[in-house]
Parts: C-alpha cells; structure tokens; sequence
C-alpha cells in the first residue's frame, strides 16, 4: 500500500508538471532595440539639463560674488572716490579751457596740460562743434572728439 501512494503521488506531480522552452530577454531598450530611440533621447535630454543647470549654478555663483563684492563698503568707498576724482580732474580740464591758464597753439587750437600730464587741445569749429583731442605724455593720442555747443559760449 505504501508502493502504490508513493506511485501515484508521483505520477499525479509529473502529469501536472509541464514545461516550455526557456526564452531570455532584455528588459532595457538599450538592449533589446524595443522602444531604442525614445530611450536615447530621454537620456539625451537628462544630459543636457543637467549640463544647463551646472552652467546656471555657476552662473548664478559668479552673480552672488560679484553682488557680494559690490556690496562691501570698500568698494563704495572706491566707487565715491573715484567719481570725486574724475569731477574735479574735469573741473580742472574746464577751468584751464576756459580759463586763463591755456595757451594758444595757433589760431584756432588752445592747449592745456592737465595734472597728470596729459595735453588737452581743443577748438571751436564753425559748424557749431568743440572738438577736443587728449594727448599722452608720449604724444600719442588718447582720445579725440567733439561736442555739439548748442546754445553755450565762450
């Protein structure tokens, strides 16, 4: 009796049992082609944005700096100072053009050396202009041009 229930135990398991041929495949598009270019280009995007956002990081890092630095007293300090000095060099540079201290180079050119050395010509033209012409120590020029006078003299 023992035979016969181990037998037909066994044969009940293998007449259940059924099997089919083992195919493998790839899950990834990158593998099985399925599904291939959608794939790159979603990997593709990932890419770039994540390129975008290092260089906007960095970006944004150089802006913070510079608005940090230009935010110190120091560089308002600077800032002021430097305005302070370009106002009274032009002061200067005015009042030796339409002062006393210029010199004639010839009938119409006038010329004044400023505090650092540089030369300022400059004339009254007849079509209503002043020009100027800013010299080096050197003798090359620096800066040339002209102003419309519009309604002011000298």
């Amino acid at each position: 009796m023992r035979y016969l229930i181990t037998y037909l135990l066994l044969f009940i398991t293998v007449s259940t049992a059924s099997a089919s041929d083992l195919v493998h495949s790839f899950t990834s598009p990158a593998f099985s082609g399925i599904g291939y270019s959608s794939h790159i280009l979603t990997i593709e995007q990932l890419e770039e944005n994540r390129r975008q956002k290092i260089k906007d990081d960095k970006k944004s890092a150089a802006d913070k700096a510079e608005r940090d630095l230009k935010s110190t007293n120091a560089y308002k300090f600077k800032n002021n100072l430097e305005s302070r000095i370009y106002a009274t060099l032009s002061k200067q540079i005015a009042d030796n053009m339409f002062g006393e201290g210029a010199t004639i180079v010839d009938d119409t050119w006038y010329e004044s050396e400023t505090p650092f050395g540089d030369n300022v010509k400059w004339k009254r033209g007849t079509d209503a202009r002043i020009y100027v012409i800013i010299t080096d120590s050197n003798g090359d020029v620096v800066a040339e041009f002209d102003v419309p006078v519009g309604e002011f003299a000298f």
